[in-house]
């Protein structure tokens, strides 16, 4: 049981981790190189780069595959110091989930349905979409996922630790 322990925390510790990663990408680095952008550019970048990330890889592995290792790695440390870390750091992720979904994932959709940039008012479009919304909600579901992937690296230390005790 020790090692389904062991390997379910590690694998929820890095599915949250790369989760976190680009959420922090999309904050630091895609984002604001976007916005200094013109419309057409903008418009198009985001919607290859969405389309790109909805892949089984990322979503399944990475997106729901980070709530789905720290249910797991939760229910195999019942009993252990670990668990109200691993408790929290689902919580924290769920509502970084449900952020994405809630607040992220239609403004992309919307994006995304507006077609093909070279045949609509893009700057319309950009307008619409309300960069200043999209930022803020990701540094929210950023700032949750990268607490719950720090509760999760401690949960893990915790574990470790206990493991060599006598």
């Amino acid at each position: 049981m020790n090692g389904l322990r062991v390997a379910a925390l590690m694998a929820a510790t890095m599915t949250t981790g790369l989760v976190a990663g680009v959420y922090g990408i999309y904050a630091n680095a895609f984002m604001p190189g976007l916005a200094t952008t013109d419309d057409k550019t903008f418009v198009s970048a985001f919607q290859a780069v969405d389309r790109a990330i909805v892949n089984p890889l990322f979503l399944g592995l990475g997106f729901v595959g980070a709530l789905l290792f720290t249910l797991l790695a939760g229910a195999v440390s019942l009993k252990e110091k670990a668990l109200p870390w691993i408790a929290i750091a689902f919580a924290l992720y769920l509502v970084s989930m449900i952020v994405t979904v809630a607040v992220n994932v239609p403004m992309n959709d919307a994006l995304k349905a507006a077609g093909d940039p070279g045949s609509i008012d893009v700057a319309a479009v950009r307008a619409a979409f309300d960069e200043s919304k999209w930022r803020t909600f990701n540094l929210v579901r950023t700032v949750l996922a990268t607490v719950s992937f720090g509760f999760l690296g401690w949960a893990l230390y915790l574990t470790g630790k206990s493991a060599a005790q006598p």
